[in-house]
């Protein structure tokens, strides 16, 4: 049974890697905080007296099952917003605008470096971020479980639903694939 200093430590150590992951799957920051809060509520009020060495397992199932749940909302509403969009007036071009706040970045931090460093950073990760998403979907999958969220190909397996050998190959496919594609475009890991 897992201990609420266990669980917390573990909620705490998972979360930027399932933002990542979620943010990968669904293309929406705001979204996938929502999924990963969702995910980790989840994992505390059904599965906390849990064995703190099953919470990875656990969470990682819980969080792709959210991230389903969340295509399938997604699906729903879009159908209802598409039969309304159609009676909304045309010519509404009324937008509110909030201001932005402002602040003084620390030195040495990421909001501190060159506006050039920062466009050639993002231009790089979105690159890289582009490739990881052209990938089939189990290939990524495996890829982000073993390489971002540091699964073993045991633990790997059995959230895929499917054999270590699977698992390998699913990711070697993928590590070549994003190499070359990389490669490609000029970028050298």
């Amino acid at each position: 049974m897992a201990t609420d200093k266990e669980l917390s430590d573990f909620l705490e150590n998972v979360e930027r890697r399932a933002f990542k992951q979620a943010a990968y799957a669904v293309r929406k920051e705001e979204s996938a905080l929502d999924i990963v809060q969702d995910a980790m509520i989840k994992l505390a009020e059904k599965y906390g007296d849990k064995p703190a060495a099953e919470l990875p397992m656990l969470f990682q199932r819980i969080l792709q099952n959210t991230i389903l749940d969340y295509f399938r909302r997604e699906k729903v509403r879009n159908t209802w917003v598409s039969l309304f969009s159609s009676m909304k007036p045309s010519g509404d071009e009324h937008e509110d605008f909030e201001l932005l706040d402002t602040y003084e970045s620390e030195q040495g931090s990421s909001a501190a470096e060159s506006s050039a460093d920062q466009v050639e950073r993002a231009q790089m990760l979105d690159l890289i971020d582009i490739e990881v998403q052209k990938l089939p979907s189990r290939q990524r999958e495996a890829f982000l479980m073993r390489y971002w969220q540091d699964m073993d190909v045991a633990e790997t397996a059995e959230a895929m639903g499917c054999s270590e050998g699977s698992v390998k190959t699913h990711c070697s496919r993928a590590t070549h694939t994003l190499a070359e594609s990389l490669k490609a475009k000029g970028i050298k890991l």
